[in-house]
């Protein structure tokens, strides 16, 4: 077992799709917060200002930037997440998918919309994990996951943050998205120190509120897959979209594009 770890952990990753690991990136919080100050320096194709006209503040995010930004290729190769991510997801094999950052400025109020990532991707499969990190000490603008949403027998229509709009035009497929504190969910969230992360599964519904405080709040995101899981088509475009990728569906990831970070 991995030393940031306890059996409980994965006992809980396993029961709950969700728990949180202390330090998981405490030896990289300099060389992340770098790879983000050059990421919003000079956006990818996916960057994205997340607020409208009049609101308040700044939310920006973007992904897939691990092959051209060194600071997050070196947290993606060298750090502890993918020896904990095997553990948790029960997996002997972890595949690279994809990175994101997101950062909201101070006294922005835009909160991250409750979502699954799970219908946003091609993949399907149980063993599933994001790791969600924040480079600032965060406590109400933390990441909020609904306890045990992954194990749900229908998905949550996944929608545009920005236009509200729906993600595809097959609605009747998903279940509409929830209000978990309306409804009394078991909503788990975490006072975090930068470093900590909360590993997740790619079902879990999870948002965040606005960062109403004076301090930046920073967060990186490293999505991975395990053993089971394949590559399935959507209704529509997927996000992100991988153009060209010609996988087909029942296959795993291609690995010349979703390498192979660690096999037991």
């Amino acid at each position: 077992m991995n030393t940031l770890l306890t059996q409980d952990d994965v006992d809980i990753y396993q029961r709950d799709g969700v728990v949180l690991i202390k330090g998981l990136f405490a030896d990289h919080i300099d060389m992340l917060r770098a790879g983000i100050d050059r990421n919003m320096a000079d956006p990818s194709p996916y960057g994205a200002e997340n607020t409208k006209e009049g609101e308040s503040g700044r939310f920006f995010d973007d992904y897939c930037n691990w092959t051209r930004i060194s600071e997050f290729e070196e947290v993606v190769r060298t750090s502890p997440a993918a020896k904990v991510a095997a553990d948790l997801m029960r997996s002997k094999r972890v595949q690279m998918f994809h990175d994101h950052i997101l950062v909201k400025e101070p006294g922005t109020n835009k909160a991250t919309p409750w979502h699954q990532d799970a219908p946003y991707y091609f993949v399907e499969g149980r063993q599933t994990i994001s790791f969600w990190s924040p480079l600032d000490p965060v406590n109400e603008n933390s990441l909020r996951c609904v306890v045990g949403s992954h194990l749900w027998k229908k998905p949550v229509l996944p929608t545009r943050w920005l236009a509200e709009t729906n993600f595809y035009p097959d609605s009747d497929t998903y279940m509409p998205v929830p209000d978990p504190d309306a409804e009394g969910m078991d909503i788990c969230e975490w006072a975090m120190e930068p470093g900590d992360a909360v590993a997740f599964n790619f079902s879990i519904l999870h948002g965040a509120r606005g960062n109403t405080t004076n301090a930046r709040r920073r967060a990186f995101s490293l999505r991975l897959v395990g053993d089971d899981a394949r590559y399935v088509e959507r209704p529509g475009p997927t996000s992100p979209p991988f153009p060209g990728h010609d996988m087909q569906p029942g296959q795993r990831l291609r690995e010349d594009w979703f390498p192979t970070l660690l096999t037991r």
